[in-house]
């Protein structure tokens, strides 16, 4: 062997090493804790396709969030599941709505928690798309409006961001505008930025109940194959106001982080989704991989390409594992 070559071994040998040379350092800090709440007293219900999961009432939502704060969570990402779906999605935006009444419980128990409200329809129409129908089109001007009245209503709640994840064009701006005229200025948006139509949503339509109706959403959410157009899109919501940029899923997407750190000075997220939380679990159940290391193997994959936020339903195991 050459004399003086250079050793990357030297470096691996020993585990102190190691940490001390370690480039991604993954934080609880860096956390956001996805949750679905539903109607009722009492309701921890599982969710069958994402293991460890559940659907909360607000009673247990909020010792949810109790724990998640002890943990050092930042912040949690509160999505609603109504008591009655219409063509408008009106529990949406309606003053007593599922997120509005979780939002407020949550903020009078632990008012130091972050809490993030997604901005969409899909859980609330009665026919499972992101905005109101023309016809069997999603009326892209016709929904911005509503919203914009969800986003304020979560605000007028108490939520610290709202995140519109409906991928209408122009969704950011609606947005800023409504909170901005409802004395909400302070009020931050995560954009769901780069969204694409992905087939790892699965779980998650399960356990919202947002399956579309009919048809899919490769109308309005991105093609996957498109990395010049997500970065557009990132354009686009920055230059309309978004104060963090997101893309989706996480794993598929992360080309697109690493992209966008070179291009962005905005914070940035990334949300690890369902079906990738239910491919680790259910290798994991099989005894084909190793759930923790797989786990944050995954994670810090995410925050090295370029997140400073991570979205993970593994997020208190993963601050449990971190601590």
């Amino acid at each position: 062997m050459a004399h003086g070559m250079f050793r990357p071994r030297r470096l691996r040998e020993k585990p102190l090493l190691r940490k001390l040379v370690r480039e991604t350092a993954l934080a609880v800090d860096d956390f956001l804790y996805p949750l679905f709440v539903v109607h009722g007293r009492g309701v921890r219900e599982p969710i069958a396709p994402m293991p460890g999961q559940h659907r909360f009432s607000i009673d247990e939502l909020v010792k949810e969030c109790k724990d998640a704060a002890g943990m050092g969570i930042p912040g949690v990402l509160l999505f609603g599941i109504p008591s009655e779906k219409d063509p408008r999605g009106s529990e949406a935006y309606a003053e007593d709505g599922i997120v509005q009444q979780a939002v407020r419980a949550v903020k009078n128990t632990v008012p130091d928690l972050l809490v993030i409200t997604d901005v969409c329809l899909c859980e609330y129409t009665s026919h499972g798309h992101c905005g109101v129908l023309d016809g069997e089109i999603v009326d892209n001007d016709r929904t911005l409006p509503l919203l914009a009245e969800a986003a304020v209503a979560y605000a007028e709640a108490g939520a610290d961001i709202a995140a519109p994840s409906a991928m209408m064009d122009g969704q950011v701006g609606a947005l800023r505008s409504g909170l901005d005229q409802s004395g909400h200025s302070g009020t931050a948006i995560m954009a769901y930025a780069s969204k694409a139509a992905s087939a790892l949503y699965g779980p998650f339509r399960e356990a919202a109940g947002s399956t579309p109706g009919f048809g899919d959403r490769k109308g309005y959410q991105m093609d996957y194959a498109n990395g010049r157009e997500a970065l557009r899109e990132m354009e686009l919501d920055a230059a309309e106001g978004a104060d963090i940029l997101m893309v989706k899923p996480g794993i598929t997407s992360l080309d697109l982080l690493a992209r966008a750190r070179q291009r962005f000075d905005l914070p940035l997220a990334a949300y690890q989704v369902s079906g990738e939380l239910a491919m680790i679990e259910a290798a994991a159940q099989r005894g084909w991989i190793d759930r923790k290391g797989a786990a944050l193997e995954t994670l810090t994959a995410i925050a090295r390409a370029g997140a400073d936020i991570v979205i993970t339903y593994l997020a208190a195991d993963a601050a449990a594992w971190l601590a």
